[in-house]
């Protein structure tokens, strides 16, 4: 207990540290939000990889889709490499940039406001924004509560609040920048976790060979017929995990929170280094966490009353004080660095898109930063108590949320910003219409489940649906409405001309 409790009080302190020593770049509203545009690449690309990685991944999603699709799900973190960190920084990394920059737009509702010239979509996307990404905040905590709970038999409440309030100190603090050099020290962390956890699980089975030989004898006929399909090549569910690896590959490329990274990076060379280093981060992590929870079936526990969110806790609850240690520093640093994305993404959204210009008319730049500052902190409570909430009763509808949120954001973004950054041709009606299509098929699929086809009743496929057909809604409807001013459209992409 002592090695635990020393571990956590080094890794808290160090966190504050960080908040503290970056309060000078935090200054003014560039600097708070975007870190003054001159964040370097190794920063950039570990902040972007801690923001994709949470606990929700870890022990959420690693758990059940392990637990499904065995050996398989390793492809999710595949894909999670080179469809949501390789191809993302490549497509997006140096459009998103100089574009970005040459508007002047420090958010992702601000973009979609000055490229089209439109306040509107600025205020619909801000909306969207604020409405989804507060429900998938309380999800971060969601992982934690059986680790805390094994490795220190405290209340889920307490750990809730701790982490909140630790969080807040240090992004109020020191803003993005805080933020920044905190995700490559968590990303550290994760990384060796991942690792060290990887290594201890196989040599408790008998090391990898006698784990798979293990895996492939483990039968489950309410899934499937196949022998040996938990350690065969696409597992026993092909058809859910592509939409799985889609889902959560694709997505990223349509989240807020995710692409404000590439605003904020130094310089258009940084982008090189950031790639490389961004899938490198993503391999170890995302493939680290799916590879381990292919082999959550060979311990013995009962999802169907303990739930998914139990089979990684059962794999490390036998490992040694230290590892156990370790872990739970892993999932707290994998949720307070998404969760310090995720709030820092919402205030400033709130504040510079919806706030400024709207409701306050003359704002300030200090009535800026403290009008940030103070969403922080209510929009961190709100999560925590949310996340509370849901712990203490069954509060289904919370829970329907969250898995829809990751969609509804994704499938309303993903295609127009895509596609903004690259074709002229597109229109203001045609990023409305896709707006009103992503959330609202996510609504409907939350609400009315049974109204859609089999395959399309899980919140994850109907996501995964609802960004592809948005590439297709989106050039389809910007053929038959009306087109932006020609004089307008040159200037916005003047920007990729310059050297």
């Amino acid at each position: 207990m002592a090695i635990k409790i020393i571990m956590l009080v080094v890794f808290f302190g160090t966190m504050i540290g960080v908040g503290l020593y970056c309060r000078k770049n935090a200054t003014d509203v560039n600097g708070f939000v975007l870190g003054g545009r001159s964040v370097g690449p190794w920063l950039t690309a570990f902040a972007y990889g801690t923001s994709y990685f949470s606990a929700v991944i870890f022990v959420g999603y690693a758990g059940q889709f392990g637990w499904k699709f065995g050996l398989a799900s390793t492809w999710i973190g595949v894909g999670n490499a080179v469809i949501g960190s390789l191809l993302a920084w490549m497509i997006l990394g140096r459009r998103t940039r100089v574009m970005t920059q040459h508007l002047d737009s420090k958010t992702m509702p601000d973009f979609f406001g000055l490229r089209f010239d439109s306040n509107a979509l600025k205020v619909i996307a801000s909306i969207i924004v604020f409405i989804f990404l507060i429900p998938y905040t309380a999800s971060l905590y969601n992982g934690l509560s059986r680790l805390f709970g094994m490795a220190f038999n405290i209340d889920y409440s307490v750990c809730i609040i701790v982490m909140a309030i630790l969080t807040g100190v240090y992004v109020i603090a020191g803003g993005y920048m805080a933020t920044a050099i905190n995700d490559f020290i968590q990303g550290i962390i994760m990384i060796i976790g991942i690792i060290a956890v990887i290594l201890a699980v196989l040599n408790s089975k008998g090391g990898f060979v006698a784990a798979y030989d293990a895996l492939a004898m483990v039968e489950d006929p309410s899934l499937t017929k196949m022998p040996g399909a938990f350690a065969s090549f696409l597992g026993p569910l092909p058809f859910d995990l592509i939409c799985v690896v889609i889902l959560t590959s694709l997505g990223t490329w349509g989240l807020p929170q995710m692409v404000q990274k590439f605003y904020a990076i130094k310089s258009e060379k940084s982008i090189e280094t950031g790639t490389i280093v961004s899938t490198v981060f993503a391999v170890i992590v995302a493939g680290g966490c799916y590879f381990l929870g292919g082999f959550g079936r060979l311990y013995d526990i009962d999802v169907a009353k303990e739930g998914y969110d139990a089979v990684i806790p059962a794999m490390i609850e036998k490992l040694s004080p230290f590892l156990i240690a370790v872990v739970v520093i892993l999932v707290l640093s994998a949720s307070m660095s998404t969760l310090s994305s995720l709030v820092l993404t919402s205030s400033s959204t709130l504040t510079l898109d919806l706030i400024k210009g709207n409701i306050v008319k003359n704002m300030s730049e200090k009535k800026q930063l403290i009008t940030m500052r103070v969403f922080i902190v209510i929009f961190i409570a709100i999560s925590a108590v949310i996340a509370m909430v849901q712990y203490k009763s069954s509060v289904t509808f919370i829970a329907q949320l969250m898995g829809i949120s990751w969609g509804a954001l994704a499938g309303a973004f993903l295609a127009p910003f895509i596609y903004s950054l690259y074709w002229k041709g597109v229109t203001k009606s045609a990023v409305i219409v896709n707006f009103i299509f992503g959330c609202g098929l996510m609504i409907t699929n939350m609400v009315a489940k049974s109204i859609f086809p089999v395959w399309l009743q899980s919140p994850i496929n109907c996501g995964a649906f609802t960004m592809l057909a948005g590439l297709i809604i989106v050039p389809v409807v910007s053929l038959i409405t009306p087109k932006l001013k020609a004089e307008k459209v040159e200037e916005v992409f003047a920007c990729y001309e310059e050297k």
